[in-house]
């Protein structure tokens, strides 16, 4: 076939193709135009234009084609620099397109310096914490008040005692405002109120007296703040106001009570060692003396048993055993005269 003929003198079968290939693509338009007319209308009198074939593919993308779409047209209208895929990857990667974009046109009125690509990071760390970039944009125009310590926590005072031992009670309020640049990655509002709290412990354990501080409550906030404790949080902190201040117990006066109680117990567990360890010794020489005793009655056995030895071997005779019987009566008669037949001169006479 000569390929410089005519088109229209080509066979059949090409203009049948070719004609099918029209319908397709007709088709295909208008498949497009009834799923994405109104939508694409809309965008191009926004003057926000996105192309059919681009709504298509992020159909395809399963990406929420008329959320995308709003939210790009808010932004061209309001002079934000960003185009639809951006909105488009980051619906992908799981963020709030809906929200980044009303914080970015929020900060853009307030004057606040915001770029599309921190305010994703900002949405997607915040996501699943019950907070979004949005609240983070407001906190920074409009400040935020923090109690220190937290009632949620159950504790309504941060509790602290100075030289003099008395404790006292303080209820503390930190303003903040959120710190855009260090959001990400910064500290939250719980390392604010820990690190607050700190601060108000030390301040009032370094004073000399309760008085001082309730003479000077102001001298706590100004402390704090001089220790810069917004450092690495992702809040500044404008100002620390002390709300309320209380006298609490004496707590060192306690405290030496509950010494001298230690002291007076240790003092008794030493005697009650003592004590036992002087029984014990009573006890052992009772039993020494005991043992004493024995020896003594078992040396006395032995002298009759030596007298009748004497007597079997002639180095004892009767008349010299019956001197040593009459010496034992003797001894016996003044050893009972001795322990107390004389009657005290202070003592009756007993009757008979």
């Amino acid at each position: 076939m000569n390929l410089a003929m005519p088109l229209f003198a080509a066979p059949p079968f090409i203009w049948t193709g070719v004609w099918v290939f029209i319908g397709i693509i007709g088709l295909v338009l208008l498949i497009l135009l009834f799923n994405f007319f109104g939508i694409w209308i809309r965008a191009w009198v926004s003057g926000a234009y996105v192309g059919l074939i681009e709504l298509a593919a992020m159909r395809l993308r399963s990406v929420p084609v008329g959320l995308v779409v709003d939210n790009y047209i808010n932004a061209r209208k309001s002079g934000l620099d960003i185009t639809v895929d951006q909105l488009n990857v980051h619906f992908l990667a799981g963020g709030d397109v809906q929200m980044v974009v009303r914080a970015l046109i929020a900060a853009q009125k307030a004057s606040i310096h915001l770029e599309f690509d921190r305010a994703c990071a900002i949405d997607l760390a915040t996501k699943g914490t019950g907070k979004t970039v949005l609240d983070a944009v407001k906190t920074s125009v409009n400040p935020k008040v923090i109690d220190c310590p937290n009632p949620a926590s159950g504790k309504t005072t941060i509790d602290a005692v100075a030289k003099d031992g008395i404790a006292v009670k303080v209820k503390a309020r930190v303003t903040v405002r959120t710190n855009l640049e260090r959001f990400v990655g910064g500290a939250t509002e719980e390392t604010i109120i820990a690190r607050v709290g700190e601060g108000i412990v030390t301040t009032i354990g370094s004073s000399n007296s309760y008085k001082d501080v309730l003479e000077n409550p102001d001298r706590i906030s100004k402390t704090v703040l001089d220790k810069a404790l917004d450092a690495n949080t992702a809040f500044e902190i404008l100002s620390i106001d002390i709300a309320d201040v209380d006298v609490g117990d004496n707590v060192g006066a306690k405290l030496q009570a509950e010494q001298a109680d230690a002291n007076k117990l240790i003092a008794q567990a030493h005697a009650e060692i003592r004590r036992a360890a002087a029984v014990a010794i009573e006890q052992e020489m009772t039993a020494r003396t005991q043992e004493m005793r024995a020896r003594v009655v078992e040396a006395e056995a032995q002298v009759p048993l030596a007298i009748a030895e004497a007597f079997r071997s002639g180095n004892l005779g009767i008349m010299d055993y019956l001197r040593i019987k009459n010496i034992q009566a003797d001894t016996g008669m003044r050893d009972s005269i001795a322990q107390g037949t004389p009657e005290d001169p202070g003592q009756k006479p007993k009757s008979k």
